[in-house]
């Protein structure tokens, strides 16, 4: 034990947060080894990105998944937390090339994919480790000797396994279709990676002349730079008005093209016009009438979005600039019907915001629908489920519904898809291994360009960092893993992948649990952006208060699911929480002169002592199943509220004459009774805040190195104390039912005064009587089964089980209380004359805004019931003899 007269007198987390960490990390305390004889539990970090930056997200993932393994650990499992970081390839990428551009004037194809992949390396080796040390500063208990990055050798080899796995089965393969294309990343998305936005646009209604003819058709689009890749116009072969046209060709405008007017089912007869220009190359229901119809597949823009020589003059011009000049040029040939407001969904890239183009494009795609099938089977069976459930509901419609997914990514950095093309005979061969000569020819071989989804090795993460494809200790014991911890922004990103993943690649799914919560928000409820420049640094934050009050911050309110604001007072609040709970350790630790940590026998225990130790039991019981249920919010508050109240302002306050009066024999038991109750509810309370509790626990008497591995607290049945419990609420509502009453009468604690107890209770209000002395201010206490002989003008209180008396004029100077009284009531009066001439005066309740002149009606209102009680109290002095 720590000497006890050698903590702060003041709590400064900044004395001992980052020293208790290293003595952590040292020792061993978060490290985890296969172990037959405890129970595995489990969790995988979502690896933030390498090169990022601690966010706030961030902190309360990491800090909901501290809580969860540093409550399993003490609990007696085998507590694994892996913590590693994702390449993050698009977004490390363009960080790389931001700095080339800026400090170099070079791009990546300046210096070429190898000295390129060099620099990503450097720049990893350099910044790899800031969000890692961030991840420590807030106190994360990771097995840090099992640390992981997306491209270590090891997920390397996973990611190439499964690659060609999957490819051999016929469940990867590489074809044309219509792609999300992000002009400004340079590459392709796949679905689960465009955000959608509604915004205002414009239907522009075009005239497409029939060949020969003075007929036409009106088209309507929402992209006319498209139009350049028109292979037709196809209508509803139901549809009256155009079963003459179809067959017919018509001119392509601003083009010397032909195009034909075809019939198709596609075609819904009451949208626009009924005639819909059909863009194979540009449009995912255009490819597939296509497909159909056999049509020509036309790209007419860039990867970077310019438009190309199928765009005529336009060539070389932004897709933007393009359709601006176009309409003009349409205009003035008579061409433009009309331009319609219109309403629609826009698809954006997820990392940069740019508006994603639909392009005709050959990638690489995972055949989704053989992989989704076992993976719905299994949250339906409940084999993965989801805290709160309706995220599972989520999660099916997308599964149900999913496209197959896009997985090749046109950039340098990151898995580099593992197929090789012969330059000799054209073979392609996809391998486990590099190879340089063709297998079937001998010819020199190249391997493929592009590189994997970031998401492709992510949704490998629980057993590729378990040691998978070997068969290892670790990935027999520790999987599949035991919660997942994200928030519900990547369910379809990474939650879905990783389920059908783990079950096609190990027959288990990857986690048991899914445990989804929401996002952090700032105080107005909107999300955390640059661009809003409304983001919080929460390490400005453990700066300024320390890592325990932002965890309290973040995990006060905290409901499964539901996205939460922060606020700075809620950090105040969680110091200010420290802060009590350091001055109630500090008084402990002042009045002990015991030096083991054991509860009395209950034959030693007073009334008090029953009771705190049975609303101990109760919290340890609704905290543990609080946190068994992912109610993490809830647990902090029953553990806040019993030690703020119950602890605090009641035990220590009830037990200090015992301590200071050295005569007394109950004193030790009192000093039992805290130092059991203070360090096992600092045990409950150290997944939340982990720093302060161990300080403090160190310094009082106990068994062991660190709270960390100690027992987490179980509930008892023999430390309930059904009727101390009753007994002590009466007598506790009683000492506030007084104070309450002398401070509405303003009479200072000070002043003491005799309370007449009328009850049947007397065996329960009798044991109350030093409580009433020393918390009500009693100067002697009378307990009677009868009003006979109490003073007609004595105070009365009701209160659950008795009467409370007490003599006024023993509490007040009659004379003086009269005085200030009507001081009081000359105030009040003075105030309701002035909100009343407000209110009377037509200009002020005309032009005031209504909120201003509803304030003054409350103040009024708020007034007069303050100066009825003035008045009632006025006469109430009067009749006192």
């Amino acid at each position: 034990m720590e000497d006890a007269n050698n903590i702060a007198k003041n709590y400064d987390p900044k004395e001992f947060e980052d020293k208790l960490y290293n003595e952590w990390v040292e020792k061993g305390y978060f490290h985890a080894e296969v172990n037959r004889d405890k129970k595995p539990f489990t969790i995988v970090i979502p690896p933030p990105n390498v090169t990022g930056q601690l966010h706030m997200g961030h902190a309360l993932d990491e800090t909901l998944q501290d809580i969860l393994i540093r409550y399993k650990r003490m609990q007696g499992y085998e507590a694994l937390w892996v913590p590693g970081t994702d390449h993050a390839g698009i977004a490390t990428q363009i960080k790389v090339e931001e700095d080339l551009r800026e400090n170099e004037g070079l791009t990546r194809y300046d210096l070429g994919r190898e000295k390129f992949l060099e620099r990503v390396w450097a720049w990893k080796e350099k910044y790899g480790n800031r969000i890692i040390n961030q991840l420590k500063k807030i106190g994360s208990s990771c097995d840090w000797d099992r640390e992981r990055f997306t491209m270590d050798e090891g997920c390397s080899k996973a990611v190439r396994e499964v690659f060609v796995n999957l490819y051999n089965k016929g469940l990867i393969y590489r074809g044309s279709k219509i792609i999300n294309w992000c002009p400004k990343c340079i590459t392709a998305l796949s679905d689960a990676e465009v955000e959608h936005e509604e915004q205002q646009g414009h239907f522009w209604h075009i005239k497409y002349p029939v060949k020969d003819s003075d007929e036409y058709v009106i088209i309507a689009t929402t992209r006319p730079e498209t139009m350049f890749g028109d292979t037709a116009v196809a209508v509803n072969p139901e549809d009256e008005r155009y079963k003459h046209m179809i067959g017919k060709t018509l001119c392509l405008p601003l083009t010397d093209r032909e195009i034909t007017v075809i019939a198709d089912e596609y075609v819904d007869k009451e949208f626009g016009t009924g005639c819909v220009k059909i863009t194979p190359a540009h449009d995912p229901n255009d490819f597939e009438v296509g497909q159909r119809h056999d049509l020509e597949m036309i790209k007419v823009m860039n990867d970077d979005a310019t438009m190309n020589s199928y765009a005529g003059k336009y060539e070389g011009m932004d897709r933007y600039e393009c359709r601006k000049q176009m309409i003009k040029d349409l205009d003035e040939m008579g061409l433009l019907v009309k331009i319609e407001e219109h309403s629609h969904n826009v698809g954006q890239c997820y990392r940069c915001g740019t508006t994603v183009e639909p392009i005709i494009s050959r990638q690489w795609f995972v055949k989704m629908k053989p992989l989704a099938e076992p993976a719905i089977e299994a949250v339906k069976r409940g084999d993965t489920k989801f805290v709160p459930d309706r995220f599972s509901k989520l999660y099916m419609n997308w599964m149900e519904g999913v496209y197959d997914w896009c997985i090749s990514r046109q950039l340098w950095w990151g898995h580099r898809i593992p197929a090789f093309y012969c330059e000799k005979c054209g073979e392609m061969t996809v391998s486990k291994e590099d190879i340089t000569v063709c297998p079937k020819c001998g010819g020199h071989v190249h391997q493929e360009e592009d590189v994997l989804d970031t998401w492709f090795s992510s949704a490998l993460w629980p057993f590729s960092t378990l040691g998978w494809p070997g068969k290892t200790e670790e990935l027999d014991y520790f999987y599949p893993t035991s919660v997942l911890v994200t928030a519900y922004d990547i369910i379809f990103f990474w939650v879905a992948r990783m389920i059908f993943s783990g079950i096609e690649h190990t027959g288990q799914v990857p986690f048991e649990k899914v445990f989804m919560h929401g996002l952090v928000r700032d105080s107005q409820g909107r999300k955390m952006s640059k661009s809003l420049g409304n983001g919080i640094d929460p390490l400005k934050i453990i700066e300024d208060y320390g890592a325990d009050a932002l965890r309290f911050a973040l995990t006060t309110g905290n409901a499964p699911g539901n996205d939460m604001r922060f606020y700075t007072e809620k950090v105040e609040a969680g110091r200010n929480f420290a802060n009590k709970l350091w001055n109630a350790s500090r008084f402990t630790m002042m009045n002990l002169d015991i030096d083991e940590n054991k509860l009395p026998d209950a034959g030693e225990l007073q009334l008090e002592d029953k009771w705190i130790i049975s609303k101990y039991n109760k919290v340890v019981r609704t905290v543990t199943d609080n946190l068994d249920k992912f109610e993490i919010g809830v647990a902090l508050a029953n553990l806040y509220d019993f030690v703020w109240e119950n602890f605090c302002d009641w035990y220590i306050e009830l037990v200090k004459p015992r301590l200071f009066d050295k005569e007394d024999p109950t004193g030790k038991t009192a000093q039992y009774v805290l130092t059991y109750v203070l360090s096992h509810t600092l045990q409950l309370l150290h997944p939340f805040m982990p720093f302060i509790t161990e300080e403090i626990w160190l310094h009082l008497p106990h068994e062991g190195e660190s709270i960390m591995i100690s027992s987490y607290p179980k509930y008892d049945p023999s430390l309930v104390f059904e009727d101390e419990e009753a007994a002590m609420t009466l007598i506790m509502d009683a000492v506030t039912a007084v104070r309450n009453r002398r401070a509405e009468m303003n009479v200072p604690p000070s002043k003491k005064a005799k309370m007449i107890i009328v009850t049947e209770k007397s065996d329960i209000f009798g044991k109350g009587t030093a409580f009433f002395k020393k918390l009500a201010s009693a100067s002697e206490v009378e307990i009677k089964s009868g009003k006979e002989g109490i003073d007609a003008n004595a105070v009365n209180i009701v209160v659950a089980g008795a009467e409370i008396y007490l003599p006024m004029s023993e509490l007040v100077d009659k004379d003086k209380e009269l005085a200030r009284l009507n001081e009081e009531k000359k105030k009040l009066e003075g105030e309701i004359k002035r909100v009343e001439g407000k209110l009377s005066n037509q200009g002020f309740v005309s032009k005031a805004p209504q909120k201003v002149v509803d304030e003054e009606r409350a103040k009024g209102e708020k007034y007069k019931s303050m100066l009825e009680k003035v008045i009632e109290n006025i006469e109430a002095m009067k009749a006192l003899g």
